[in-house]
């Protein structure tokens, strides 16, 4: 057997050891690569969620998931859009510039902490200590309500009501307004959730 012959085969060795090699570095790689990507459930929490708000009447609300709280969409009547000024000196933060930044974006800083005023998005959790208030829509006297109630909500497990628009009564346990997320309208049936890049 030449020398010629004996390389020859040594280097056939060599090439299909090192590919066999690669093969494996890459099988090795793809889990553990794979391992410390988001998990789908985890970029699912994390996504935007679409609603469609074709079928939602005046004075009606929907509930959405967003992150895992609820988001509320409320289609305001021209009644509960009138009231709103009114409220003004009852409110702790009518403007809604405590804690701006986090709670109300800035195409929601006016008075009716939309985009639309038509349409109310905000999510569902007091910000006292996280329990989800009650829809109290109806104005009037009601149980744990003034009197002089122009609708809103109440949370049952403190007292604090918030208006129409998400805003916090004075003198209640929630110390800021309704957080706005972010949102945009796709369509005027269509709202994004978690996104509001064209804002």
């Amino acid at each position: 057997m030449s020398d010629q012959q004996v390389d020859q085969g040594r280097r056939t060795w060599v090439a299909i050891s090192c590919g066999m090699g690669a093969v494996g570095g890459v099988a090795v790689a793809i889990p553990f690569v794979g391992s410390i990507q988001p998990s789908e459930r985890a970029r699912a929490a994390g996504a935007a969620v679409e609603a469609d708000i074709g079928a939602l009447q005046p004075g009606e609300k929907l509930t959405v998931e967003w992150r895992g709280k609820p988001v509320w969409i409320v289609r305001r009547t021209p009644e509960q859009l009138a009231q709103l000024p009114r409220l003004d000196p009852q409110l702790a933060d009518p403007n809604s510039l405590r804690k701006q930044d986090e709670l109300t974006p800035e195409y929601a800083r006016n008075g009716w902490r939309a985009r639309k005023p038509e349409y109310l998005v905000v999510v569902g959790i007091c910000t006292h200590l996280g329990c989800s208030p009650s829809d109290k829509f109806k104005p009037g006297p009601q149980p744990s309500l003034p009197d002089d109630w122009e609708g809103g909500f109440l949370c049952p497990c403190h007292g604090s009501t918030f208006d129409m628009a998400g805003r916090v009564f004075k003198n209640k346990p929630a110390p800021d307004n309704l957080e706005v997320p972010p949102y945009m309208f796709l369509s005027d049936t269509r709202v994004l959730i978690g996104e509001d890049k064209k804002a």
